[in-house]
């Protein structure tokens, strides 16, 4: 089985190179401009002229918090974002004159699209994200995980990546217990909301604890799941954690997935007018890629899972290598690493699936980069490799 495994990973890799394509200058700049609309779309989608921001102090941190009275007299406090900030701060200032123009927003997804073949979800995925972006999840510093995250990469990188025009059955969401406590705001109910796009949704009660729900699922197979790092013993790994900001809904907790959703980017996600998502680095995405890949190729259902997660970290490892990235690359790398000794040996067995040449390209800029961070390479697995110029 290892050797049919890499020599899949051998033909994955060299469609890979051939695949990628870098997107036009014009097309870049039509991306940028559609971030910064899509971001302001939702300042002025989700809060009323009517109400006002206001900062509060909470644990030595200051926050935006949006406040609208209600018809009894009282006021409803929204939880907004951090005020350090600087993109949230300043659509904060700039409230009063923010304007939502879909029609122009949807011209400019439509051309990312058709002219510069970007990736665009089908119909289910792009509504149930956009439903729980209106409802808050991404605004309550949610995450977009998974197959769906995977799509975003293209336009964030600036590249054609391959693999990413599939159907997906399912959409994964995560989110950090401790922000779900922290953000004191909840999303309205997630089944209320998924029902809004799929009136079949249904609840599937926890098989460790039926009294929660981390997943959702159509009559047609459509899965959603909410998901949470578990940085505690395996054992809690079974148990559903309650998640204050979910609205009613539980989280499955999921080793590795604190490294891969810790400071998230924002991007957009190419449906309807664009959707404004949190998904995780494109480095942290490539080494979490690295980590599970192998933990599935010991599965015994998931070689075929093990396969492309391998294939999609060496094609964004291959990028941000071509785009002269290589620090970015090598500070997750070595972050990983220094985790303990089984993130340190999942990473090089799946490394080792690599075919020959891809893996000592890939391990010649880590070692380059490390170089440059000012660490030395050796404490990293890549002693006997040499950095190519």
């Amino acid at each position: 089985m290892p050797l049919l495994f890499k020599f899949v990973i051998t033909i994955f890799a060299k469609v890979i190179i051939t695949a990628v394509q870098q997107i036009p200058h014009t097309y870049q700049t039509l991306y940028s401009e559609l971030a910064q609309r899509s971001l302001e779309a939702t300042f002025s989608s989700e809060f009323k002229v009517a109400g006002r921001f206001v900062s509060a102090e909470v644990k030595g941190r200051r926050y935006w918090y949006f406040d609208l009275s209600d018809r009894k007299g009282g006021k409803k406090r929204t939880y907004v974002g951090p005020v350090d900030d600087p993109e949230i701060t300043k659509r904060v200032e700039s409230f009063k004159d923010l304007k939502a123009d879909v029609r122009e927003r949807r011209k400019l997804v439509s051309t990312l699209v058709r002219e510069a073949y970007l990736p665009r979800p089908e119909r289910q995925t792009g509504e149930i994200v956009q439903a729980l972006a209106e409802a808050g999840f991404f605004r309550l510093r949610g995450v977009l995980v998974g197959n769906v995250a995977y799509q975003c990469y293209s336009a964030v990188l600036s590249v054609r990546l391959p693999g990413t025009a599939m159907v997906t059955g399912d959409a994964d969401f995560a989110q950090f217990h401790s922000i779900s406590v922290a953000v004191e705001d909840q999303m309205p109910p997630v089944l209320e909301t998924l029902k809004m796009v799929d009136q079949t949704f249904r609840e599937i009660p926890h098989q460790a604890d039926g009294r929660f729900t981390t997943q959702y699922v159509s009559r047609s197979g459509y899965k959603v799941e909410f998901l949470t790092p578990n940085r505690g013993s395996e054992d809690y790994g079974g148990q559903p954690a309650p998640m204050p900001a979910f609205g009613e809904a539980a989280a499955q907790p999921l080793r590795f997935l604190d490294f891969l959703i810790y400071q998230p980017i924002r991007a957009v996600l190419l449906y309807g007018a664009g959707v404004t998502v949190n998904v995780a680095t494109p480095e942290r995405y490539a080494i979490h890629k690295l980590i599970i890949a192998d933990r599935r190729r010991m599965d015994n259902d998931g070689t075929a899972k093990g396969r492309k997660d391998l294939a999609r970290a060496i094609s964004i490892m291959e990028v941000m290598i071509e785009q002269r990235q290589k620090e970015d690359l090598a500070d997750a790398y070595m972050e990983a690493l220094d985790r303990g000794p089984a993130w340190k040996e999942a990473i090089r067995k799946s490394i080792g699936q690599i075919e020959d040449e891809v893996r000592q390209r890939i391990q010649s800029a880590l070692v380059d980069g490390i170089r440059k961070l000012e660490r030395d390479p050796a404490e990293y697995d890549l002693k006997d490799v040499v950095a190519i110029p």
